[in-house]
């Protein structure tokens, strides 16, 4: 049973690496002062899987137990991933938001409650008498996932309602989108698998994990790679005879 899991693991490994690197590397292309928080989110998941690459691997090993170390720095990279990710959100809103009369406003309430969110949830899960952090990181990230998504489809909705449509927005959003609701399929095949106790059905939900994860890299590779190629391709000038 364990080798199933650790083959689909390396399998998500294959997936997640190229596709990463091509989004980074077309992001480079496109500018980083143009998505500065979405670099900066990119590097740092990319950075945080090559670390946990050879923690990982060996903990989903066959004939290999749980190791605290694994455990210990998951739960330190979820915590900063998922800041950044409902970051990543709040800056595309922001963005979003810059045709409105009120951007002041909105823009002002957004940053703010968004780390007023950050900070609440934490203060409320945060236990400095648990040795394991995992025990109350996992809900704060929950948290935060949940914020995120949640913001992501009122972004989907204010960009389809918006008069002038913005491509690149609308490719980031939805690529973000299919990330959120792949997470949450899986973790309701998950319950599921647990519940009937069957393995194969809680394995499915990481089959839906790689699916969505992949979907999302995909699609915010070839909208960079489209942005970047757009910017270097020269406006067509149109000659009048006298």
């Amino acid at each position: 049973m364990g080798k199933d899991l650790f083959l689909l693991q390396v399998l998500s490994y294959a997936v997640w690496f190229p596709l990463k690197i091509l989004g980074i590397a077309a992001l480079l292309r496109v500018g980083v002062r143009r998505y500065p928080l979405i670099f900066t989110y990119s590097v740092a998941t990319f950075l945080f899987a090559a670390a946990e690459l050879p923690l990982v691997l060996k903990y989903r090993a066959p004939g290999q137990g749980g190791t605290e170390t694994y455990q210990h720095v998951h739960s330190i990279d979820e915590g900063i991933t998922y800041t950044l990710i409902l970051a990543v959100v709040i800056s595309l809103i922001y963005r979003a938001t810059s045709r409105l009369a009120p951007r002041r406003t909105i823009r002002l309430a957004l940053v703010a409650g968004g780390f007023l969110f950050i900070a609440v949830s934490f203060l409320i899960h945060y236990d400095s008498s648990q040795q394991y952090i995992g025990v109350w990181i996992t809900p704060w990230t929950r948290d935060l996932n949940v914020c995120a998504a949640i913001l992501d489809l009122a972004l989907w909705g204010l960009l389809l309602g918006s008069r002038e449509k913005d491509s690149t927005l609308l490719l980031l959003t939805g690529g973000m989108g299919i990330s959120f609701t792949g997470e949450a399929i899986a973790t309701s095949i998950h319950n599921i698998g647990l519940m009937k106790r069957s393995y194969y059905i809680f394995l499915s939900g990481h089959v839906v994990i790689i699916l969505a994860d992949a979907a999302f890299l995909y699609i915010w590779w070839q909208t960079f790679r489209k942005e970047a190629n757009r910017a270097k391709t020269p406006p067509s000038v149109h000659y009048v005879r006298s």
